[in-house]
């Protein structure tokens, strides 16, 4: 097994730790009304207060993300075709997990205004999930081109 199958292999157990893991801690603020808000439960809250636009970011801060790493995996091990490359292309861009953590760096650059908040250990997971999803797709375009 190569070391990129490896490290894609291993962001199937990172992503759902990040998810659940503390991105920051607030005191008063009113969206989430809690002191650790993680992805999932920024999700709860959220879903409490308007399910479809909790279900669009179910799929793309979730569902599209770990999809995407499967389906990798599937191409590296050579279970899916290379017809499938440009789907994963496709699957890479709805993987919104990205556009969630800019969100959420503006936010705590911004400071809310409301309160306090303190970046959480899960937040430095998370950005190394999404980076490092992000390299190994241009890695593994290189080693399917080379290939």
């Amino acid at each position: 097994m190569t070391p990129l199958r490896l490290a894609n292999l291993a962001l199937l157990i990172l992503f759902p730790i990040a998810w659940v893991a503390p991105l920051m801690r607030a005191g008063l603020l009113p969206l989430f009304g809690l002191s650790e808000i993680s992805v999932l439960s920024g999700i709860v809250s959220l879903w409490d207060k308007d399910i479809p636009l909790a279900l669009v970011v179910i799929f793309f801060a979730l569902i599209a993300p770990i999809t995407k790493v499967i389906a990798l995996e599937g191409l590296l091990s050579g279970r899916l075709p290379a017809r499938v490359k440009p789907w994963l292309f496709r699957l890479g861009r709805l993987a919104m997990a990205d556009v969630f953590l800019v969100a959420i760096y503006i936010t705590l650059a911004k400071g809310i205004g409301v309160g306090r908040v303190e970046v959480g250990w899960g937040l430095y997971l998370f950005t190394f999930c999404v980076l490092a999803s992000l390299g190994l797709s241009i890695f593994a375009a290189k080693e399917q081109e080379t290939a």
